[in-house]
């Protein structure tokens, strides 16, 4: 019996056959072309060979590749490198991708008879340790730390401190935030993921702290009290010293430096006149051995901790007779008494030099001014003297003038000119006592009236002399001046029977040249070589050279100034 086929068997077979050699046609037409109207990141690569795409990709994606990644950190706006953060276009699998998209059976018949293709996202290749890289130092541009609300003060008015929020980069969650913009998935700037920390402190606590305490603290001035007279603090004095700033349960709380307002140049004059100092004994030399000429006495002190008991309170009060209030005082005693004098060890001459200079107004007014300061010094066992620390900076109201100083290895006018003639002199006193040099520092160039190697220079904030005592006994110091000397002698238990000095030869000798000097207030200087040379101090006990020590200085050439 035969069977028949149903037509529409035969309509659906050829259907199949259909379709397949359709396919088959398709990929005869197209080959390993990309579909047509494929574009990535603008770049029409349609109806390229493969090859020819990644060429074609190569050529136009190199200037995008290279541009400036736009990016946003919170409220701030930056870019990164791409190649330095370690990304790039991968031109080879993206020319395939596109292309492999083309082998779909109904994309492949779709483009017999349509132009196809589409936007293709390009293939990204990340170095992930260089993207992190590259973000941390984006991060240390941008990253905040959080600003609390406080208030300052400035010339004795408050001034609100507005709080802001920190921030910081999330590296870790940026990474792929920097990819996909790469890419060109995106629009605009990308916008980077930051961690925000909100300050505790606001605007309502600001003006808490503003009515309450800084507004009434800079209302006047304060005005201390003691038996001795009276200490008036003005607002723009204690706004140098006063703060503002968050503290328990985030409140803002004020706070005084009482040691630097102790301190401070406007208050440390009055309370020393307000108060009695302890004074030393005075001693003297009679036939080599140490004579008391008047015995010491007792005195009153404020100490930093009753100076802020006393301020505080007066602050938050307005007008002048409540804002007056005494403070206390405590009673302090000399260090060298009559009684004390042998118990201290301090019982003969331990050294004594003497450095003598040109007669000149200036000199013997800072030399002499400097000397007064340094007298009666007591230096304990163990204890660093300095002479910054003693003589205090060189200025008018401390007593100093104008005169010539080196600076620059220039001569040059200033406060204080000549007092490095006492640090020469107070240099040998303690070079030949024997005690430890801590800090020193000679002139830049050689001065001819000092003996080489065994000289010293200072210079306020940078520059100072300072010795310590390592013996078992005080030192008290003995100074003198007149118009053409200075002497500086210590009085204590000498340590070795002797010290003496060896100077060697110079060497690395260098010759000084000629320069101009300045069109104001120029001063000439005449031309003397740059050298080293090494002095050794030499301890000598027992009629024996127990050690050296070597101190080595360098000069430098001093240039011929001239003031034409």
């Amino acid at each position: 019996m035969r069977r028949r086929i149903h037509p529409a068997a035969v309509a659906s077979g050829a259907v199949v056959l259909g379709a397949g050699a359709l396919y088959v046609t398709g990929l005869l037409v197209t080959g390993d072309e990309v579909p047509k109207g494929t574009t990535v990141r603008g770049v029409d690569i349609g109806g390229l060979s493969e090859s020819a795409a990644k060429q074609k990709l190569d050529q136009q994606l190199q200037a995008i590749a290279s541009a400036p990644l736009a990016v946003t950190v919170g409220d701030k706006s930056d870019s990164i490198d791409p190649a330095k953060a370690g990304l790039s276009f991968d031109t080879a699998e993206t020319a395939a991708l596109a292309a492999r998209s083309d082998k779909d059976p109904l994309t492949v018949v779709g483009n017999l008879f349509s132009s196809g293709g589409g936007k293709v996202e390009p293939v990204v290749r990340t170095d992930e340790d260089r993207t992190r890289a590259a973000l941390e130092e984006l991060a240390k541009k941008h990253d905040r730390k959080v600003r609390e609300g406080s208030i300052t003060f400035a010339k004795g008015e408050p001034k609100q401190v507005q709080p802001v929020s920190g921030q910081s980069l999330d590296v870790a969650d940026s990474v792929g935030a920097v990819r996909t913009a790469f890419t060109g998935a995106g629009s605009g700037p990308a916008a980077l993921p930051v961690k925000e920390t909100a300050a505790k402190v606001g605007a309502a606590e600001i003006d808490r702290a503003m009515n309450e305490f800084a507004r009434p603290a800079m209302s006047g001035s304060v005005t201390l009290t003691t038996s001795g007279g009276r200490i008036t603090i003005s607002p723009s004095t204690l706004g140098k010293h006063l703060t503002v700033a968050p503290g328990k349960d985030d409140r803002l709380a004020p706070e005084l430096d009482s040691a630097a307002l102790l301190k401070d140049p406007r208050v440390a004059p009055q309370l020393a006149a307000a108060t009695n100092e302890a004074t030393d004994a005075t001693l003297r030399l009679n036939g080599g051995k140490v004579e008391v000429v008047a015995d010491g006495k007792p005195g009153q002190e404020v100490s930093a901790k009753s100076l802020g008991e006393a301020v505080m309170p007066l602050l938050t009060k307005t007008g002048s007779a409540a804002r007056t209030g005494a403070v206390a005082t405590v009673e302090t005693q000399p260090k060298v008494t009559a009684e004390s004098v042998a118990k201290l060890g301090i019982t003969e001459q331990v050294s004594s030099y003497t450095s003598t200079f040109e007669r000149a107004e200036y000199r013997t007014k800072n030399i002499g001014r400097a000397a007064e300061l340094i007298n009666g010094s007591t230096i304990m066992p163990g204890e660093t003297w300095s002479f910054n620390g003693t003589v205090g900076e060189r200025t008018p109201e401390n007593g100093f003038v104008d005169g010539i100083i080196i600076l620059n290895d220039k001569y040059t006018k200033a406060a204080g000119g000549g007092v490095s003639t006492v640090a020469t002199t107070m240099f040998n006193a303690f070079f030949f006592a024997g005690l430890k040099p801590v800090e020193y520092g000679a002139h830049s160039f050689y001065i001819e009236r000092y003996p080489e190697g065994r000289e010293a220079t200072v210079a306020w904030g940078s520059l100072d002399l300072r010795f310590k005592n390592d013996s078992d006994s005080a030192i008290h110091i003995l100074t003198s001046a007149s118009d053409t000397e200075v002497t500086v002698t210590f009085l204590g238990t000498k340590k070795y029977d002797e010290v003496k000095a060896a100077k060697g030869p110079r060497t690395n000798v260098k010759e000084p040249g000629t320069r101009p000097g300045a069109t104001k207030d120029c001063q000439p200087q005449t031309p003397l070589e740059g050298f080293d040379v090494t002095v050794e101090r030499i301890f000598m006990d027992g009629g024996k050279e127990v050690k050296r020590e070597p101190f080595k200085t360098r000069y430098t050439p001093r240039d011929e100034v001239t003031c034409d």
